[in-house]
Parts: C-alpha cells; sequence; structure tokens
C-alpha cells in the first residue's frame, strides 16, 4: 500500500558534494525497506543512471523526451532496477535541454506536470538535480515537496548555499508556496580532521535540527 507521495529534489549546485551518490544509496534503501521509490534523473551527466546499471546507448527514450517531446513518463519509467526502485534515466541529450526550454510555454511546470500524474502510486519521488542553477534545476524546485541538501564537509561547503536558498526563495514566493527544506546531509565527513568537525558545527549552527 502505497502512502502520501513525498517528492524530493536532491539538490546542490555545486557539483562533486554526492547528490548522485545520495539519490542512489537512499532510493535503494528504501526501496529494500519496501517502500515504492521512483529516482528521476535530472542531470545530463546521468550519473544516476550510470550508478544503478543503465547502459545509457540503450535507452530509447529519457527525461529529456518527458520535457521536450511530450512523451508520458509513464512510458520512460524502467522498473525494478533494484528491488523496490524504478528509474527515469538521463541521457546526454538533456544537456540541450536549458536553452531548449527557454522558449517553451509554461517552462518551470514541464517536470511538475509530468511527475504529478504519478502522485499515489510512489511512497516517495527523487529528483537528482543537475550541478546548476538553470532551468532543469528551476523545474525541480517547482515539482519538489521539499528539498534535500547534500554539503560536502570542505572548506567551500557553505558558500553557494546561499545561492540555492536565495533560488528556493524565489520560486516558493511566485511558483511552489509549499516548498521547504527537508534535511541537509553532511557528506564526505573525516572525523580525524578538524576542518570537518568545524563544517559540521557551521552547518549545524546555521541550519539547526534540520541537519
Amino acid at each position: 500500500v502505497v502512502g502520501q507521495t513525498k517528492i524530493m529534489a536532491i539538490i546542490n549546485q555545486k557539483g562533486g558534494v554526492g547528490k548522485s551518490t545520495t539519490a542512489i544509496n537512499l532510493s535503494a534503501a528504501l526501496g529494500e525497506m519496501g517502500k515504492q521509490v521512483l529516482l528521476v534523473d535530472l542531470d545530463p551527466q546521468g550519473n544516476s543512471s550510470s550508478g544503478l546499471g543503465v547502459e545509457k546507448s540503450q535507452v530509447q527514450n529519457c527525461i529529456y523526451d518527458v520535457l521536450l517531446n511530450d512523451v508520458p513518463v509513464e512510458e520512460v519509467i524502467i522498473p525494478d532496477v533494484c528491488e523496490g526502485l524504478d528509474l527515469v534515466p538521463a541521457t546526454i541529450n538533456l544537456a540541450g535541454a536549458e536553452v531548449e526550454l527557454v522558449s517553451e510555454m509554461a517552462r518551470e511546470n514541464r517536470l511538475k506536470d509530468a511527475i504529478g500524474a504519478l502522485r499515489g502510486k510512489y511512497d516517495y519521488i527523487f529528483i537528482d538535480c543537475p550541478p546548476s542553477l538553470g532551468l532543469l534545476t528551476v523545474n525541480a524546485l517547482v515539482a519538489a515537496d521539499k528539498l534535500l541538501i547534500p554539503i560536502q564537509c570542505e572548506f567551500y561547503a557553505l558558500e553557494g548555499v546561499t545561492k540555492l536558498l536565495d533560488s528556493m526563495k524565489r520560486v516558493k514566493n511566485m511558483l511552489n508556496p509549499s516548498l521547504d527544506i527537508f534535511g541537509i546531509v553532511l557528506t564526505m565527513y573525516d572525523s580525524r580532521t578538524n576542518l570537518a568537525n568545524q563544517v559540521v558545527n557551521e552547518v549545524r549552527s546555521f541550519f539547526g535540527d534540520a541537519v
């Protein structure tokens, strides 16, 4: 029995902070716990797709076709990539989507309209976002109920997060009033270094119980 669907964007415009790794592991773990999970790969690099063993050269349609060619999302889903987990894959075609979406009608709502129809079919829908604040990420912010923000335990950890929070506020005010932060995930933590522990303290003092 599927409960109320939670749609969560895994987001940080910095690259290499562990978004795809978080997306894959969290999705697979919840699937193993008996939840029905869909992972939407919205990153042109397609790391979540390849990380789950999908051969991208064999993929007929991907999330690009859903956003720009009006292909129903149900036709793009790869079922049961592991227990309880379905995948909407990404291919390199998605790299052109940022530019192509600019001239489209209701361009910020493309993803929301596509995956909105899947509410009630999954417990969780996770969106693995690209490392930028372009139109693909805006689509994720509009489609999501909550944000999960991976922050790497390194020197520039919080730099850039303020930009992301500004973008979140703008989308919340104009396009998605219910958008909020679900949690902050600290990644690549090494307890042996003073720096990592300083970053943890800094992030906790900024975000409090959300960490």
